[in-house]
């Protein structure tokens, strides 16, 4: 079993009248099943509404399935006394920096969560070190996150995730409010803890060039699983991405057309580096 493992998941958001009868049914997850194993790296991509992120709040147990199953490191959070474990398994980082930081200092705010876990005193602080080492916030510990940029805020509140010290990150879109700097800042630093920490990351995200280096990629449409494999093989798929209203890298995309106008250059190129030698040997 992987660490996050779904089966025949399904999720209905309920509409009441207002002397609480069910009027209504939205189904936002629809009978999915998967499985991601420890210390990998997945994308999840889809187009607004498609249940990205109802999947995401089932991973954190803020959401609990309607029928099928999902168990994170082996608990189902069905039963209830179960959910802070889930919580300690799986951090979430959601696409609002300022909704997640409640500190007025930065090495406060990541210690908050492991104080709030009951973590002894020395060793919060060893953790709030090691998190905000991890992600290269060190100079700014004693600074106000007020005065911080969206990427550097971002970070801060990757790190107050870490320092509880979770085998699994969540983040919903947590470059969307970034400028292209605050993007590759957040981006570094996420590889570096899957990378080099061996930290099991989950990325939704609607930026393609973010999806590239991950080790599998989920595409969603309508609350369905639709596409699942490695960045090459989906970004080989140019015509069918588009007909679920995703985007592919630019470079996968100018390569696409290339091919098309006669070009011989394979499907899935996912670098300019890529482009530039298959052009090479093309000529």
């Amino acid at each position: 079993m992987g660490i996050v493992e779904a089966k025949n998941l399904i999720f209905e958001y309920s509409k009441n009248s207002e002397d609480g009868e069910t009027v209504e049914k939205n189904r936002a997850i629809d009978d999915i099943s998967l499985d991601i194993k420890e210390g990998q790296f997945i994308a999840v991509l889809g187009h607004n509404g498609s249940g990205k992120s109802t999947l995401a709040k089932h991973i954190n147990a803020l959401l609990l399935a309607s029928a099928g199953t999902i168990y994170i490191d082996a608990i189902n959070p069905a039963k209830e006394k179960d959910l802070w474990k889930i919580r300690q398994k799986a951090g979430m980082v959601f696409q609002n920096p300022d909704n997640q930081i409640i500190g007025n200092v930065v090495e406060e705010d990541i210690g908050f969560g492991p104080e709030n876990l009951g973590v002894p005193t020395e060793d919060i602080w060893r953790q709030v070190d090691e998190s905000i080492t991890a992600v290269g916030m060190g100079m700014y510990r004693q600074s106000q996150p007020s005065h911080l940029s969206g990427g550097q805020k971002q970070r801060v509140a990757i790190a107050g995730v870490l320092a509880m010290r979770p085998k699994c990150i969540v983040l919903d879109e947590p470059t969307a409010m970034l400028d292209p700097n605050g993007r590759k800042e957040v981006l570094k630093t996420i590889m570096k803890l899957n990378q080099e920490d061996g930290v099991t990351v989950i990325l939704i995200t609607h930026y393609m060039e973010e999806v590239v280096f991950a080790d599998q990629v989920f595409v969603m449409d309508s609350g369905s699983l639709v596409m699942q494999g490695v960045p090459r093989e989906i970004f080989s798929q140019v015509d069918k991405l588009k007909g679920y209203r995703l985007d592919v890298p630019q470079v996968t995309l100018l390569a696409h057309e290339l091919k098309c106008s006669g070009v011989a250059v394979p499907e899935g190129i996912l670098t300019v580096e890529e482009l530039v030698e298959a052009i090479c040997q093309s000529n």
